[in-house]
């Protein structure tokens, strides 16, 4: 990669600001040493504690203040550090901006995922929209690209957002539920305004919950403009795809996660970070030049749209990777303040509605969760741009200016800073006239025709998990007059999908359809469109007991990792397991710690003792049963089969050394090191499938 100073200056930034406290001696926060801190000074051993312990107020102040406000959404994040590269000029020809055109410079950056409904304290997996927020520190000063990862929001104005929000959040009367969108007063809004059902269509699909935050993809919502050196402007809009492909966890399985790890999103990106597996994903770009921009059958101007990739493909532009993770979550992943006004040359607004309220929202916010102006003074958010300004004092001024004046114009400091230098951000030129009105544009009122597209595009399993979800959500609604408003809404989208709702939640099925369903579709929507097929990172779970095949286990355990997956040996507890040669098998982790639910894949191998402990072992069997019913691949060779019969894994079983995969279950009488490769092709084909579809079953769709 090439060598890029802003890069370099970033880093040198934050090992400045970087204070390591090992082997160091205590001291106040005035550098004064401390040689106790476990008692406070009293008057006596027995007596008052005194005023004058000036350590112990001071710490104990300092606690009572640590805590900042969380952010009213997207309060529960992660984040990393990392670098986006261009892989060309062509964009070049768009926009001045150097870091998307540019290929030989290297953008530090920093990414922060989150959810948006629930508190800093809920679980990863929720059903609920993912935030997506890079910030770019280009030489430039920063740009932050503040997505989701659904293309579309769920309101056109950003007036609508406190209600949207309020409606979204737990309820006021008694904060239940937490991080749910399946309750009446979402649902009800939901019923009273049509603009959220495209929104709604992806909140109800697999795409609301990602199997990682490395396997999700991106998007800039809104319509933004690209603006070349001459002030030509051109319309775009920002997608990331990831490397790994799209992939998602399934209702059952996020529900169990949420219990056995709450952080499995987080940590699942740390620890790809940690060992080298760094995330990437391509940034790509829909252009619409500005004499199309009403070419379409919407509006561009519209949050609630996508423009479908039929009409305007995406184009590539380069490739982001994290490969650092934060070392400390509070001073960079919670303080980082992102902002959708925070533009550089080459890139600005649109007259979107909501965009233009986030541009007033962010940096309100910020003011207040920050504690005043100087935020942008935090190592995170400090730009490796130089900065001058007359902007002074206030919360938090971490700067000592030293110049005789503070104003603008000046003789004193000969009018420095100075505005207009080269390289100056100008806004895109634009004509604006008329009325001063209150009124959405009559463009703005297709509220069905995309979620309709939405559902036409869907697989028959992603079809079967929305109408799940739906019975799921409006199942939670105690207002049986709401359901039945929010099923006449389906209606208009499309009449099946209303009448498979209907059906579960205790409603009457709709008389008639509104407009006929158009019959369009958008392949790109579905996630089992030609979908990436990678065992890179994924984790498999290889169940031991004592007696374990040892030389079988160690030729999987090896073919697996020099594949990049990630394989662990789980035993019936901590320690080693007895391999029946007498080698000795780490275990990895526990079975009562751990749950397949935290797994792609469970292979379980030979060892006719192994294999007896294991099926008489009822957290195995289940182990093994679950991960079958949740669609992952499943393997097992030798008496390992035994262990897979127990557990009523249903498939065609090798009856001998030749491998057998039916549906994402793999199977061979081989052992040992003579496991053939045909066995371990198939089974790391079937974990690279993410799913055996063919497997899901009603119940676990529910």
């Amino acid at each position: 990669m090439a060598h890029d100073a802003a890069r370099d200056r970033k880093d040198q930034q934050l090992d400045r600001d970087r204070v390591v406290d090992d082997d160091q001696a205590l001291t106040t926060q005035q550098g004064v040493r401390v040689d106790h801190t476990d008692d406070s000074l009293t008057a006596g051993e027995r007596g008052p504690t005194l005023m004058e312990d000036f350590h112990v107020r001071e710490k104990i102040t300092h606690f009572d203040h640590e805590r900042i406000p969380e952010r009213v959404v997207h309060a529960r994040g992660a984040g990393a550090y990392g670098v986006f590269q261009p892989y060309d000029d062509w964009l070049g020809a768009h926009t001045c901006a150097r870091f998307l055109t540019d290929p030989n410079e290297a953008t530090p950056v920093f990414v922060r995922f989150s959810t948006v409904a629930g508190s800093r304290g809920s679980a990863d997996t929720v059903r609920d929209v993912r935030g997506f927020a890079v910030k770019f520190y280009t030489e430039a000063g920063n740009y932050d690209l503040v997505g989701n990862n659904f293309p579309v929001f769920f309101i056109q104005d950003g007036a609508k957002f406190p209600d949207f929000v309020h409606a979204v959040k737990p309820e006021p009367r008694n904060e239940i539920p937490q991080a749910a969108s399946a309750h009446d007063t979402l649902w009800d809004f939901v019923s009273l305004q049509p603009e959220t059902l495209h929104t709604i269509m992806w909140l109800m699909s697999d795409r609301a919950l990602p199997r990682s935050y490395r396997m999700m993809q991106g998007f800039g919502v809104h319509t933004f403009r690209l603006v070349d050196a001459s002030g030509h402007g051109t319309f775009v809009k920002f997608h990331w795809t990831p490397a790994l492909g799209t992939h998602s966890l399934i209702w059952d399985e996020v529900q169990k996660v949420a219990g056995a790890d709450p952080d499995f999103n987080r940590r699942d990106l740390w620890d790809a970070i940690e060992a080298g597996a760094f995330p990437e994903w391509e940034l790509g770009v829909q252009l619409v030049p500005e004499e199309d921009e009403f070419a379409f059958g919407f509006d561009l101007l519209d949050a609630t749209k996508i423009i479908p990739e039929e009409q305007v493909p995406v184009r590539p532009v380069g490739r982001l990777t994290l490969n650092r993770n934060p070392d400390n979550f509070f001073a960079e992943t919670e303080q980082i303040a992102f902002h959708t006004a925070n533009v550089v040359p080459g890139i600005d607004f649109t007259n979107d509605p909501l965009l233009q309220a986030r541009n007033f929202s962010y940096l309100d916010t910020q003011l207040i969760r920050l504690g005043g102006p100087n935020f942008a003074q935090l190592p995170v958010n400090r730009p490796v741009a130089e900065v001058h300004n007359d902007q002074r004092d206030g919360y938090g001024q971490h700067r000592v200016h030293t110049s005789a004046t503070s104003y603008s114009k000046n003789s004193i400091s000969d009018d420095a800073p100075t505005p207009g230098c080269p390289g100056a951000f100008a806004h895109y030129t634009e004509k604006v006239e008329g009325a001063t009105v209150r009124r959405r544009s009559e463009s703005f009122k297709d509220f069905y025709s995309q979620a309709t597209l939405f559902w036409n595009s869907m697989s028959g399993v992603e079809a079967e998990h929305i109408v799940a979800a739906f019975r799921f959500e409006l199942g939670k609604v105690n207002d049986r007059g709401i359901r039945a408003r929010v099923v006449d809404q389906l209606r208009l989208v499309d009449l099946d999908l209303a009448t498979r709702v209907a059906a579960g939640i205790g409603v009457p099925a709709p008389a008639a359809a509104g407009e006929p369903n158009h019959g369009r579709t958008s392949p790109a929507l579905s996630q089992l469109t030609d979908p990436v097929m990678s065992v890179a990172t994924r984790k498999v779970a290889v169940l031991a007991a004592d007696g374990v095949d040892g030389a079988g286990v160690a030729r999987l355990v090896e073919d697996l990792r020099a594949r990049g997956a990630m394989p662990e040996v789980v035993g019936l507890a901590d320690g080693v397991v007895r391999g029946a040669d007498g080698t000795e098998v780490e275990a990895d982790k526990a079975l009562p710690t751990t749950a397949s639910v935290l797994y792609d894949a469970v292979a379980v191998p030979c060892g006719p003792e192994s294999a007896a402990s294991l099926a008489r072992d009822g957290r195995a069997l289940h182990f093994v049963a679950e991960a079958f019913k949740h669609a992952k691949a499943v393997a097992g060779f030798g008496a390992g089969l035994d262990v897979l019969r127990a557990a009523r894994v249903e498939a065609a079983y090798a009856e001998g050394p030749d491998p057998v995969e039916d549906q994402g279950v793999v199977t061979t009488t081989a052992h040992g090191g003579d496991l053939p490769a045909g066995f371990l092709d198939a089974f790391a084909n079937a974990i690279a499938a993410h799913r055996a579809w063919g497997r899901v079953t009603d119940e676990v769709a529910a």
